[in-house]
């Protein structure tokens, strides 16, 4: 895809109404500067986010979840791990007061309950805080995967005693973290790689997939635009 930095022109009445994003190139951004892979991390959360957010409320994009961290990355190197929830902290006490302030509304999906305590504590708190807000509903996938997501559906569904002639699509979507938010029609992913990896995979069937080589942390509002403008060229017959 073209990494165009030039916006380009947009139709604001054929809008997607839910964009969700995969963060991916943070480390390969960060060591292409001899810095270390969390740097990446935190260039990302501290200074990628936030204007895509804006730009998207601006659009009039009313849906934006982004993929933050996955249930595979506790595998990772576990001082690395310490770090992102360093900078999860950190952001929590920036980037979450901004919300708070811009109207936007914060929302988790994924299982918090391996995070520590006072990041899950901090989380709900911010959500609770900007539950009224409209301006823009804003996700992030926490301890994310998706067969994770559909197995902890399947196990409420099972605890609730649904029988299978009462299951239907819609009510398995209800059982879903993602249930208070329409499905993405919009999916983009950065870093280069061309694959969701487990990314809402029950959502996405008729999502439009979205794949730059732009690393995260260089990803702009333009980058944003770019997509959405791709996104509006795509005729989309939803199996009809």
């Amino acid at each position: 895809m073209s990494n165009a930095q030039i916006s380009p022109p947009l139709d604001l009445s054929r809008l997607p109404q839910h964009i969700a994003l995969i963060m991916d190139g943070n480390r390969r951004w960060a060591r292409s500067r001899n810095l270390d892979p969390t740097c990446g991390h935190r260039q990302a959360a501290l200074h990628t986010i936030e204007p895509i957010i804006t730009r998207a409320a601006e659009l009039g994009v009313p849906y934006l979840t982004f993929w933050a961290f996955s249930t595979e990355n506790w595998q990772r190197d576990q001082s690395e791990v310490q770090k992102i929830l360093e900078i999860f902290r950190l952001a929590l006490g920036d980037l979450a007061k901004k919300f708070v302030k811009f109207g936007a509304k914060l929302q988790v999906i994924g299982d918090l309950s391996r995070f520590p305590k006072d990041i899950v504590s901090k989380t709900m708190a911010f959500a609770s805080q900007t539950s009224q807000n409209h301006k823009i509903t804003v996700s992030f996938a926490l301890n994310y995967g998706g067969r994770d997501e559909i197995l902890r559906a399947v196990k409420k569904i099972i605890q609730n005693k649904i029988t299978p002639d009462q299951l239907t699509p819609e009510l398995f979507s209800s059982y879903l973290d993602t249930a208070s938010v329409p499905d993405p029609e919009l999916i983009i992913r950065s870093g280069g790689e061309s694959r969701t990896s487990g990314y809402l995979p029950w959502q996405s069937v008729y999502s439009e997939l979205y794949f730059t080589d732009t690393l995260w942390p260089d990803f702009t509002p333009a980058h944003l635009e770019t997509a959405i403008a791709w996104y509006q060229g795509r005729h989309r017959r939803l199996g009809k």
